[in-house]
Parts: structure tokens; C-alpha cells; sequence
């Protein structure tokens, strides 16, 4: 992994922003607008249908951008890659302040798109009689179940590792919001939920869909990297707070790799 001023200085950061910032865009767009079109189904169905557009749309998106930035397209994912030093702090960031900007024009666009005077635009809301507790602890394992999905997903070390990432992550996606959509709106992403409050002007409890996707990314990236992952162990615990940490530097029984070693051996 290239250091945080060396991402700085690649052109190839700018253009997984810009697809960072389409991909949320684009799921803010169909992914909470249809949660708005689903209005018009009632119980079941309503839950069902906003559960499909999400992983439908994440699923298509994460295919449509993958190669370019990794398709995070939801800051929980781009906080457990950072935390778990998959990719530098300087990319977190940026990719963060991509997928935000890209949820408001997403929203706006929805806005103008959707007929009616005030659309719902997808925003998420605490049910009555849920408490602040438990909905942060949803939004949290909604965030834990998506990175560690995604973790387990992009484990280069896994055998016989087979399917489609995208649909895979869509799944888990579909998965979460059939739980929780009746108890906190199964917002699972901080920039998803930020782009429709902006554009409505509703700010209620968005500490909490911060706050507990946040905390499950991280989490979840920890805890698969350093216990779960094919090549964790005891030296890449130990390696992770040192300047040159590389995943790829530890082998399946996560023991460093002497690379300098091997080479003289060649030689």
C-alpha cells in the first residue's frame, strides 16, 4: 500500500473519487427513490420492494465501479478498509467527501425527478417506541454484517472463493433492510442518509446513522483482518501500527513474509 502522500499524487485517486462520488449519486437516485415510490404498497410489500432497489442497486453499482475505486459507495465501508489499513487515510477521505457530495446532487436530482411538492426522498426515520440504544445498535450490526461481507468477499488468501462480489454484497444489502426498515428506515449508510436530510432539511437523528454504521465498519473490519481472515495471526496484529503495513506482506498462516530473505536465496 503506497503511502498517504504518494495517493495523493496519483491521478488514478481523482478518478475512483469521481466514480465514488457517481456510484453514490446513482444509488441515492434509485435506491431512495424507489424507498419514495414505494409509498404507494402497503406492509409486506413495501418492505420487500425498497429491499430489492438497495441490493439490486448496490449490487449493479459496486459491478459498474469495482475495477476503478473498489465500490465503497457508503463511508462504513470506506472507515473499515481505513481502520483495517486496506487503503490510506488520504483515500478514506476523499472517498467519504465524494460519496457525500455525490447523496445531495443524487437527492437534488430526485427531487426535481419525483412529482408532488414534497417527496420523501428516502429519508430515514427512528419508529416510535425504538429507543436511541437500539437504534444505533441496528444501524451498527446493519454496518458490521455489510463490511464483514465485504472483507470476507475480497479475502485474496480464501479458497475456493466463488459467485459474484456485487451480488453478494447486494444480498447482504437486501438482507439488512428486510430487519430493519420498519425500525430505523435501514439507513446501513451515513452518506445515504445524508444526502435526502440535506435536501429536505431534516436533520433528526442523523448523529445515529452516523454514528452506529461508522462503528460497525470499523469493527467489522478490524475483527475480520486481524482474527478471521485467512492470513491473520499474531505478527500482522503487531505490524499494523508500523509505517510499511501491507496485507499482502503476511502469508496464510499470517507470519511476515521475509521478501528481502527470499531474494538473496534467489540470488
Amino acid at each position: 500500500m503506497v503511502s498517504n502522500l504518494g495517493d495523493l499524487r496519483s491521478r488514478q485517486l481523482y478518478k475512483a473519487s469521481v466514480a465514488e462520488f457517481l456510484g453514490t449519486m446513482l444509488l441515492v437516485l434509485v435506491g431512495a427513490g424507489a424507498a419514495d415510490q414505494a409509498g404507494v404498497a402497503d406492509g409486506d410489500s413495501k418492505v420487500l420492494h425498497i429491499s430489492l432497489a438497495f441490493g439490486f442497486s448496490v449490487g449493479t453499482i459496486v459491478w459498474m465501479i469495482g475495477h476503478i475505486s473498489g465500490g465503497h459507495i457508503n463511508p462504513a465501508v470506506t472507515i473499515g478498509l481505513v481502520v483495517a489499513r486496506r487503503i490510506t487515510f488520504i483515500r478514506g477521505v476523499l472517498y467519504i467527501g465524494a460519496q457525500i457530495l455525490g447523496a445531495i446532487i443524487g437527492a437534488a436530482i430526485l427531487k426535481a425527478l419525483t412529482p408532488g411538492d414534497d417527496p420523501s426522498l428516502g429519508l430515514c426515520s427512528v419508529a416510535t417506541g425504538i429507543s436511541t440504544l437500539q437504534a444505533f445498535g441496528i444501524e451498527l450490526i446493519e454496518a458490521f454484517i455489510l463490511v464483514f461481507t465485504v472483507f470476507s468477499s475480497i479475502d485474496s488468501c480464501r479458497t475456493g472463493l466463488g459467485g459474484s462480489v456485487p451480488l453478494t454484497v447486494g444480498i447482504s444489502i437486501s438482507m439488512c433492510h428486510l430487519w430493519a426498515i420498519a425500525l430505523t428506515g435501514s439507513g446501513m449508510n451515513p452518506a445515504r442518509t445524508l444526502g435526502p436530510a440535506i435536501i429536505k432539511g431534516n436533520f433528526e437523528n442523523q448523529w445515529l446513522y452516523w454514528a452506529g454504521p461508522l462503528a460497525g465498519g470499523a469493527i467489522a473490519g478490524l475483527l475480520y483482518d486481524f482474527l478471521f481472515a485467512v492470513n491473520a495471526g499474531f505478527d500482522k496484529v503487531q505490524g499494523l501500527c508500523s509505517v510499511d503495513y501491507d496485507d499482502g506482506d503476511f502469508d496464510r498462516d499470517g507470519r511476515k513474509i521475509q521478501r528481502g530473505t527470499d531474494l538473496e536465496m534467489k540470488g
